[in-house]
């Protein structure tokens, strides 16, 4: 059967199979935590507050449960974060020459092997600090960035034009955000049907036909001579390693001047606004389980799904600013404002309502993600694309990381006197990414293309004639 060059309806089903469990990993801690320090069972209502008439030992109770439920996070994020930076790094820049599917099934593999464990402990009740250990080994697969860095460098190779590139990196974010946002909705009536087990079985399954996806019906878009193949066959890991180095180093070396200062710019800008945006999205569902909201799994799905439009919405907005010829900072500097101004309302947010309200603000939070990729996609030739893909991914896993571990401890700290001081904490953060972007419309993003372009023809017929790893 001839293959498929769509790689949309795998992250469509990845994000489905993913966020069909996230929403249920900290509610599940949360409750395991709540029945291991209080004794006593966890308290599930139908009505929309579970503690608006409990005295203050309850609420000392959350207090404690809303901590260790933070370092818990913690502690996760700490013991995968090294293992997935260097498999997301090496294998997305291999990929330049090894191919990109095996950037896109390794990480399913390890989400798969995740999945797994978290069915086991809970079906059999085990220790929930199994969980750490399972997390750890899937990391050694790569992760989300892996997976998505594979993806971003696929569509990288399919496009030649700049638009298309930006729409269907774009189009990728959305189909993430559609099928997030069904499997969010479904979650909390999944988990009062059927309890915890049904999810994750369901969550595996569907990853299950993912990796046949992957494995046997996309097809490979990066084509290895013959030479490449015996030298990749005599030794595989030293090409690997040398792939890694090798396409870094001539990305940020290779290009002008003012090309490479563009380019790191930006790349300050991408890690600067994930770890803002990140590390304030990462504890909104401990937020909501904690006085005053103490939501229900139902109203926890509600809440996730409305936060998955953003991939939707952020898409329309990409599609219309790009189609009106607004420029691309400008774009960028609007997802900015619109993190900054819906984490600053979610700090004050004290009743169920205004805690959706807040997330309108921030339904353009995505958008700079795929203009940034675009934007740095343009400035490299075609053949560091899985170089930059791979630096792009470590970046974004290495913020992602270090921005829960930094998070989660000051909520930990802050939980008994302000929950809402992360989120203050995140939209002040976002006066970084701000600055960069200022850098870089005085210098100008047009002036690095047009370095760029006189130098693109010479590079590519260098990197034809010549082998990339040495």
């Amino acid at each position: 059967m001839k293959g498929l060059f769509l790689v949309e309806p795998l992250v469509a089903l990845y994000a489905f199979s993913s966020f069909l469990i996230y929403p249920l990993v900290q509610q599940y801690v949360y409750r395991r935590l709540w029945q291991e320090l209080t004794n006593t069972t966890y308290p599930v209502s139908d009505n929309t507050s579970r503690c608006a008439t409990n005295g203050s030992n309850h609420s000392s109770y959350h207090e404690e449960v809303q901590r260790q439920a933070s370092l818990f996070s913690l502690y996760t994020e700490l013991f995968s974060t090294i293992p997935s930076l260097v498999v997301t790094l090496m294998l997305v820049a291999y990929s330049d020459r090894g191919g990109r599917k095996i950037t896109i099934i390794m990480p399913l593999i390890g989400t798969l092997i995740y999945t797994l464990a978290f069915l086991t402990v809970s079906y059999f009740e085990l220790n929930i600090y199994l969980l750490i250990g399972s997390s750890l080994l899937s990391s050694l697969f790569g992760g989300l960035g892996t997976f998505l860095g594979g993806c971003f460098a696929y569509i990288a190779d399919l496009c030649e034009d700049g638009r298309q590139k930006t729409l269907r990196m774009a189009g990728l974010d959305m189909m993430i955000g559609l099928l997030a946002g069904v499997a969010s909705i479904s979650t909390g009536y999944f988990l009062r049907a059927a309890g915890f087990n049904w999810p994750f079985l369901t969550s595996a399954l569907c990853q299950c036909l993912i990796l046949l996806y992957a494995i046997f019906i996309l097809e490979e878009t990066v084509k290895k001579t013959p030479a490449d193949a015996i030298i990749l066959d005599d030794a595989p890991q030293p090409s690997a390693l040398n792939q890694m180095t090798s396409g870094v180093y001539k990305m940020l070396t290779g290009a002008s001047r003012r090309c490479k200062t563009v380019l790191v710019l930006l790349m300050l800008i991408f890690a600067s606004f994930s770890f803002a945006y990140m590390g304030g999205i990462s504890l909104m569902t401990l937020y909501e389980l904690n006085e005053p909201l103490c939501w229900t799994e139902i109203l926890i799905g509600y809440g996730s799904a409305l936060s998955t439009t953003v991939f939707l919405i952020s898409f329309v907005g990409v599609f219309g600013f790009t189609y009106c010829g607004v420029p691309q900072l400008l774009i960028v500097l609007i997802g900015i404002l619109s993190v900054a101004s819906g984490m600053v309302l979610v700090a004050f947010a004290k009743t169920t309502l205004l805690m959706f309200i807040v997330r309108v603000p921030m339904l353009l939070s995505i958008m700079p993600f795929p203009v940034l990729r675009s934007m740095m996609s343009k400035i490299i030739s075609k053949s560091e694309q899985g170089a930059l893909f791979a630096f792009l991914s470590f970046l974004d896993s290495l913020t992602n990381n270090v921005s829960a571990a930094v998070f989660n401890s000051v909520y930990a700290a802050t939980v008994a006197w302000y929950p809402g001081f992360v989120f203050l904490l995140s939209a002040g953060l976002c006066v970084i990414p701000m600055f960069f972007l200022g850098v870089v419309g005085v210098i100008g993003v047009d002036v690095a293309e047009e370095v760029k372009k006189p130098e693109e023809d010479a590079v590519e017929d260098q990197n034809d004639n010549s082998p990339l790893i040495s």
